[in-house]
């Protein structure tokens, strides 16, 4: 079996990032309601950015823009947001409205990017009282105009990006390994599409699901014991379970078209995608088996590329209607699917409030980053080529 480059250092990197916090203060009150009556209609939290400069300036404005905050003139702003990039970052954050600094600290120990990204999720912190989301990951997949794909990671805006694959084939569908250096994905490298682990710290790989016909579409429960897939060595594409090391598989469906599995945070259902009476639909199924129960869709046909969020609220979903355009609705049904922005295969960061997803811009695909109560979002920086099927780490 192949033996890839260590990936490590793209991952601890993140992790020696030194904060020195000179004042901080959580304001529990100002935390965002996430129970809101309709998704992608909540007014960003308006702040005002000074002193910052180059890098560190651009990263501040992305990662806050796509977590819910516009960046508006100081005397319009809720929450001043000042401090220096010359050398090592340091910040401050006051409250304009309570007048007084609720957050003051400077950061060192790593490249001018990351600590910005650190400075940026303490903002979140302090004020939504939420882990911020800068020094995440994403996995997605880089496909040159005309030519094989390859599996990137990447910081989670797609900065930093490094390639995971070599195989010069066709690949799709990462997925990350919940709490591990490691992903699933499906590649052509043995002339048939085959789901294989790939652990990003050793560089060795092996393959997971080499059945004859279709395998692909790993999604690995939350505890990172178990593996839904669609396989079709049945006959139909349908959603399997097996053990994180391939054993145990079991099928839990015998649907015509079934494709997109995810898992519910607690590990307990398997959401899909799957063709009932010629109409595309979104469906459940126990991880242990059993009969499927159906999704309410309805305003938003054709759904399929279910995410569901990790603090189990909502579900994303890609929908087609003559283009594709992202989805959200509340798992209870309580709401009507929110229709977000243009794009499809969205991505639930850890943080259950923002999307990765790709949209086409040019004949290529784009990764983008959503806030999905502000319907907000920023294009990425492109890896190579079309950058498609973004995977979040969680």
């Amino acid at each position: 079996m192949n033996i890839f480059p260590k990936m490590t250092n793209l991952f601890l990197t993140s992790l020696i990032i030194t904060a020195t916090p000179l004042f901080a203060q959580s304001q529990n009150s100002l935390s965002m309601n996430e129970q809101i009556n309709v998704l992608g209609q909540t007014k960003p939290i308006p702040v005002s950015l000074d002193g910052f400069t180059g890098e560190a300036a651009e990263v501040l404005k992305f990662d806050l823009y796509v977590q819910g905050f516009s960046f508006v003139a100081p005397d319009a702003a809720q929450y001043q947001i000042s401090g220096s990039s010359a050398g090592d970052v340091t910040g401050r954050v006051t409250d304009k409205f309570a007048k007084k600094v609720v957050l003051s600290r400077s950061y060192n120990g790593a490249s001018m990017r990351r600590q910005a990204h650190a400075f940026a999720d303490d903002i979140v912190q302090t004020i939504l009282n939420k882990p911020g989301i800068g020094q995440t990951k994403i996995a997605f997949k880089a496909q040159s105009a005309g030519g094989s794909g390859e599996i990137y990671v990447a910081d989670f805006d797609a900065h930093n990006a490094q390639a995971v694959t070599t195989d010069n084939t066709i690949v799709a569908k990462p997925a990350w390994v919940p709490g591990k250096l490691a992903v699933y994905y499906t590649s052509y490298a043995r002339g048939n599409p085959d789901i294989f682990y790939h652990s990003l710290s050793s560089g060795q790989r092996r393959v997971i699901a080499g059945y004859s016909g279709l395998n692909t579409s790993a999604a690995v429960s939350p505890d990172g014991s178990k593996v839904a897939m669609i396989l079709s060595k049945s006959g139909s594409p349908n959603v399997w379970v097996c053990n994180a090391d391939g054993t145990n598989l079991k099928r839990l469906t015998t649907g015509l078209e079934d494709s997109s599995p995810c898992w519910s945070p607690d590990g307990q259902w398997i959401c899909f995608a799957t063709k009932i009476a010629e109409r595309r639909r979104l469906a459940k199924v126990s991880a242990s088996g059993g009969p499927i129960k159906t999704l309410n869709t309805a305003g938003a046909a054709n759904p399929t590329e279910p995410d569901w969020s990790p603090d189990g609220k909502w579900i994303a979903f890609t929908r087609q209607a003559g283009d594709f355009d992202i989805c959200v609705m509340p798992v209870d049904g309580s709401l009507a699917p929110a229709v977000l922005v243009a794009g499809q295969n969205p991505s639930w960061a850890p943080n259950s409030r923002t999307l990765v997803f790709n949209h086409e811009i040019g004949h290529r695909q784009v990764l983008s980053v959503l806030d999905v109560f502000t319907k907000q979002y920023k294009d990425c920086v492109r890896a190579n080529g079309s950058n498609s099927q973004p995977a979040w780490a969680k």
